[in-house]
């Protein structure tokens, strides 16, 4: 029998998408089986062995679809090891203790499942995908502008998984 993983995300700009995909093809090139799908789309748990929970931060948020997926999914994700992941621009910003608000605020947003792995990482802000709201929302913050993900962590971190889910 296959060991069957799921990588499932939410990510409205494109940059959470990505990051799940390339957390998948590390999974998918350790010999599992994958589905890397978005969180709307997931219907049912049944034959998964371990899941990846993955979703962006945005003003100091978790998306809510991650929170609806972990409660109508809760007793099923109690039984099975979960990872998760949040992708923001706290890990580069300038404030003192943002990564630490953000990582307390993304495990409450969790609670109560006690994923086996759990982490944040930097993320992109794209101007040319921001609405005339968000771009004036990016600004009054300061946010940083630009693409900050560092893909060689991203896949350290999933090369882990598996050892942590013990599959």
């Amino acid at each position: 029998m296959s060991v069957r993983i799921l990588v499932a995300y939410v990510s409205p700009k494109g940059s959470t998408a990505e990051i799940a995909q390339a957390i998948g093809k590390e999974l998918q090139s350790a010999g599992y089986s994958v589905d890397i799908v978005e969180l709307k789309s997931v219907s049912s748990l049944g034959g998964y062995h371990a899941v990846v929970i993955g979703g962006p931060f945005y003003m100091g948020k978790v998306v809510g679809d991650v929170g609806k997926f972990v409660g109508r999914y809760r007793d099923t994700l109690s039984k099975i090891p979960i990872a998760a992941f949040a992708v923001g621009v706290a890990p580069v910003g300038t404030k003192t203790g943002e990564t630490d608000k953000a990582k307390k605020i993304f495990h409450d947003t969790l609670a109560p499942l006690e994923p086996v792995a759990e982490t944040i990482f930097a993320g992109r802000i794209d101007l040319e995908k921001l609405n005339f709201i968000q771009k004036r929302m990016v600004g009054m913050v300061k946010a940083p502008v630009g693409d900050f993900r560092d893909w060689d962590a991203i896949g350290k971190w999933a090369r882990e998984l598996p050892g942590k889910f013990g599959v």
